[in-house]
């Protein structure tokens, strides 16, 4: 079964690093989508300690990702990786519902 939302196994493996991290552990991963950003929209991921009802929870190798209604919608399809470069690390959002980003990379226009 295809899910809307997929993150690659080196984001689910650092997810899980920094998850083990933190006392008391969180139930998992929140992704979201917030207003704001040179261009618009900008991704957001926090570890969450409450879920909703209307949540969608996506599990990726026994990692819980909880996506609300309103972002699940602008992250349609979106692969999540992690990448180290020279220039920095952190998270990549490859979104197909994008038209274009800011110049910094942090937010888009759908």
């Amino acid at each position: 079964m295809a899910t809307s939302l997929d993150l690659t196994p080196t984001a689910v493996g650092k997810v899980k690093e920094i998850l083990a991290q933190q006392a008391p552990q969180p139930l998992g991963l929140r992704v979201s989508v917030v207003g704001g950003g040179c261009s618009g929209f900008s991704y957001q991921m926090n570890f969450e300690n409450e879920t909703s009802p209307i949540d969608k929870t996506f599990e990726f190798d026994g990692l819980k990702v909880f996506v609300d209604q309103a972002s699940l919608m602008y992250l349609k399809g979106t692969k999540i990786d992690y990448v180290e470069s020279l220039t920095g690390s952190g998270f990549k959002f490859e979104n197909p519902n994008v038209k274009s980003t800011c110049g910094c990379g942090s937010s888009f226009t759908v």
